[in-house]
């Protein structure tokens, strides 16, 4: 039942406990007592029930706490608060441009090497398969399949396809194809990184070039076009290569080893067996100046056999050796904001091309000035080095190459350039560079007199001259908008060859990418190329059965526009439309072969 307390009996309690013969200290205890009593049972039913009425009286109440609470000491706990595993969460598709560009147009890259990057690095984002179909009978296909990025250990494969079973002339007859696979693998131990690659890759295409080659304007009077098979040529590539690499550029000695095989074979009788060394190790003898020694080495077994003449339909089988050394001590030196290397490159290429020394030595001496750090930095050197040239890297850039190639490594030396780099506001990067160099045994391409849908390596008997002059741009806005230009401008002064063949004087390109919104992205990548020079022959006659050069061919400058669209359906979902060459011309970039028109390709990507 409720307990009832009145009031009257309660302010005579509380009037009694501000009496004065109470001490003070013991009224906190006492007005306890009191009230702890009051509300029990027993003195709630000893009240009337009947209802009183009263005054309430009026009284002062003083509680004084004098009391200190004292807590003992507690066992402090030294281990780790233990938190659980953040739940795992589905990643966000990254978008980027690796295979941007299809590889149909033979475009060749500059021959000055660049450090402005066309193409963002594909993130290690986890996995995805893509695959899409276009006119020209156009089958496109990627697979991409990588480890997260983590501490210990990547690995990943990497396969592309793209072939067209039609092309710009007589159908069949101009189809290609090319298939690669590349696996990568990496353990990392402390600072070390150990890895291996393995790459894989068949390309297939056809000597199309014969409607330039019979140099007949009325196609009536043409000779009958050839079958497919009979102008097919293949490349079987194979590589494998073994390296390691400290992570940590500031640990006193430095090091960058690996050791690779290269295998390489044509439809006919070339092959070419390549066994490469390379390593770059340098140690610091303080806080501004280190030891360097960069060397690389190649052993070519190379086996082809010689191109076919008027008289000698199957000839015999070429086989050599090739030996390529090259070795660059040198000393570095950094004090305040001048950098200063002094080195020497020494070289030895077995390859006797012409009347060029087999061994080089070329001094190795750069020196750069900072004049504003992370924003200004001038740089002029002298210097020279052995280029190494294989079918291996001449069959991507021209694969319409002649049986019988006199290959030989380059000497470019002595070189002198000077240039700098800037990066004047946040994101934005200009580079420029001027050399000047005397190359020897540095190769043209030059169309076959006896079957003018091939070509040969032909070179200057004297040093060619080469002025270079390199640009690059590049504005890079929070990964939301990237774009970017470079350019390069050759020029040859030539002692025994008429003219630069098929080395265009000018060679520009422009790339970018928008990020519309968070489902769409959008790219460009466009091409200028000067004209470059091939040669005509006359056709053979019954009177005169050799053919005979009729005059110097102009190919038309190279105009070319890609785009690109990427859109995310779902998270692990998208559709992408790719066009190729939207200008709409069929230019050559090696004489005689004209590339496919209009080239567009939409499918597909799903992401895993």
């Amino acid at each position: 039942m409720p307990l009832i307390i009145e009031n009257s009996l309660l302010m005579k309690r509380l009037s009694i406990l501000t009496s004065p013969t109470i001490p003070r200290s013991g009224a906190g205890l006492v007005l306890a007592a009191v009230l702890a009593s009051g509300l029990t049972p027993a003195a709630a039913q000893a009240q009337p029930t009947k209802k009183r009425t009263g005054q309430i009286e009026e009284a002062e109440i003083e509680i004084v706490k004098e009391r200190v609470n004292q807590l003992p000491e507690a066992t402090r706990n030294y281990e780790k608060i233990k938190l659980p595993a953040p739940p795992k969460v589905e990643r966000k598709v990254a978008y980027t441009f690796p295979d941007f560009r299809l590889p149909a147009n033979r475009l060749a890259p500059s021959v000055k090497v660049l450090t402005i990057r066309a193409e963002e690095p594909t993130p290690l984002t986890g996995n995805f398969v893509k695959a899409g179909i276009g006119n020209y009978g156009t089958f496109y296909g990627r697979g991409y399949f990588h480890s997260t990025r983590n501490t210990d250990h990547a690995y990943g494969l990497d396969i592309k396809h793209i072939s067209s079973i039609q092309g710009a002339v007589d159908g069949t007859n101009s189809r290609m194809s090319e298939t690669s696979a590349h696996l990568m693998g990496e353990l990392y131990r402390g600072t070390g990184a150990f890895g291996a690659t393995l790459d894989f890759g068949h390309e297939r295409y056809n000597f199309y070039g014969y409607e330039k080659a019979s140099n007949e304007p009325d196609p009536l009077k043409r000779p009958p076009a050839p079958k497919s098979a009979d102008i097919k040529q293949t490349f079987n590539r194979f590589a494998v290569k073994a390296y390691a690499h400290n992570r940590d550029p500031e640990q006193q000695l430095t090091y960058d080893a690996g050791i690779g095989y290269r295998y390489w074979a044509d439809n006919f009788a070339a092959s070419e067996n390549d066994v490469r060394l390379n390593a770059k190790v340098g140690y610091a003898l303080g806080e501004s100046s280190r030891l360097t020694l960069a060397a690389d080495a190649s052993f070519i077994s190379d086996k082809d056999q010689a191109a076919p003449t008027t008289g000698t339909p199957n000839p015999a089988s070429l086989t050599r050796l090739r030996t390529f050394v090259q070795a660059t001590p040198a000393y570095e030196f950094l004090k305040n904001n001048i950098a200063v290397t002094v080195g020497a490159t020494l070289g030895y290429s077995s390859d006797t091309t012409t009347n060029v020394s087999k061994a080089v030595a070329y001094p190795a001496i750069r020196l750069g000035y900072t004049v504003e750090p992370e924003k200004f930095m001038v740089y002029a050197g002298l210097g020279g080095a052995l280029q190494r040239v294989t079918r291996y890297d001449l069959s991507t850039e021209n694969p319409w190459l002649n049986r019988g190639l006199n290959v030989a490594d380059t000497h470019r030396g002595p070189t002198i350039y000077a240039g700098f780099t800037s990066t004047p506001a946040r994101g934005l990067e200009f580079n420029a560079r001027a050399t000047y160099a005397r190359d020897r045994n540095l190769y043209f391409y030059l169309n076959n007199p006896v079957d003018p849908t091939r070509f040969d390596l032909v070179y200057d008997r004297q040093a060619t001259g080469v002025l270079n002059v390199h640009g690059e741009l590049l504005y890079n806005a929070a990964e939301k908008f990237r774009l970017g230009t470079r350019m390069d401008y050759n020029k040859y002064a030539l002692k025994n060859l008429p003219l630069p063949f098929h080395r265009p004087e000018f060679q520009g390109s422009v790339f970018g990418t928008y990020n519309v919104f968070d489902k769409l992205m959008v790219g460009v990548e466009g091409y200028f190329y000067a004209a470059s020079y091939g040669i005509s022959y006359r056709s053979a006659t019954a009177t005169n059965p050799v053919r005979t050069a009729d005059f110097y061919r102009a190919t038309d400058p190279i105009i070319d526009l890609n785009l690109r669209a990427d859109y995310r359906i779902t998270p692990k979902i998208s559709i992408f439309a790719m066009g190729n060459n939207l200008v709409n011309r069929q230019y050559q970039r090696f004489y005689g072969y004209p590339v496919k028109g209009i080239n567009v390709i939409g499918g597909a990507t799903y992401t895993f």
